[in-house]
């Protein structure tokens, strides 16, 4: 209940925004172009995105960049996803560890080519100490196994005998998920017109406030986010109480 009432009476900037980048190929295709040149021209709204949240004061960003079910794209395209994933990290980590943000990649990692693998590793130790921005990338990550992976963990715990069958909690559950000691999302987006969550956050978006845009990622940019942001700021989230009660919260913390 008392988290509860401090995400109701927040400042109205979201602290963690989740986004689903959808629309590269279709921008590709529209200009004639093969699919990977879209890959390609959303890394630059990836860097202005991240820019814009470092920016602003928000504490967490999440970026869905390819799904455990992206492998069964044509094998080119998947070899190029790679390949951009592996040279975005070695051309990007260092800028933002000059500016104060930290990197993480949630997902199962194993897949990955042994190089990749270790530039992951490298530019999150890099960044482990940091303390502005939380850059989270999402990378052969899906929520069903996420969550699968949680209940592992509970389930070993068990079965060492550190936690008892009756003692499991949601709480429980949240804790052993990937970002546990970040703040669930305020705000998801998702870009290129698709309005569903495609195995993302399942978890983590149970009370997230939805956006969808038909733009798509490539020409996502600053003024698009702060829409979203706009469009998030104008709701009213209740959590299950009534409009009139969060109305009440909010006087008697002063926001109103």
């Amino acid at each position: 209940m008392e988290s509860e009432v401090k995400l109701l009476v927040q400042r109205q900037l979201p602290r963690h925004i989740a986004i689903i980048m959808d629309g590269n190929g279709r921008w590709a295709k529209n200009r004639f172009l093969p699919r990977t040149a879209g890959h390609h021209a959303g890394v630059s709204s990836v860097r202005k995105v991240i820019e814009y949240c470092g920016s602003i004061g928000v504490n967490a960003l999440t970026l869905f960049a390819f799904s455990s079910e992206n492998w069964r794209r044509p094998q080119q395209e998947v070899s190029v996803l790679m390949g951009l994933f592996l040279a975005t990290l070695e051309k990007e980590t260092a800028k933002l560890h000059k500016n104060n943000m930290r990197l993480r990649v949630i997902g199962d990692r194993t897949a990955f080519a042994f190089e990749l693998q270790e530039s992951i590793s490298a530019a999150e130790s890099l960044t482990s100490s940091n303390t502005g921005l939380n850059v989270v990338i999402a990378a052969n990550y899906g929520g069903r196994w996420e969550i699968t992976e949680a209940v592992r963990r509970v389930v070993t715990q068990v079965a060492e005998g550190h936690l008892a069958p009756a003692d499991i909690s949601t709480e429980i559950i949240a804790s052993n998920l990937n970002l546990a000691d970040l703040p669930e999302p305020d705000l998801f987006i998702r870009t290129g017109g698709e309005k569903r969550i495609s195995n993302f956050m399942l978890w983590q978006l149970a009370y997230t406030e939805l956006y969808f845009t038909d733009t798509l990622w490539p020409d996502f940019d600053q003024t698009e986010l702060e829409e979203a942001i706009k469009d998030y700021a104008g709701r009213q989230r209740r959590f299950g109480y009534t409009g009139d009660q969060v109305e009440k919260l909010f006087i008697h913390n002063g926001l109103r």
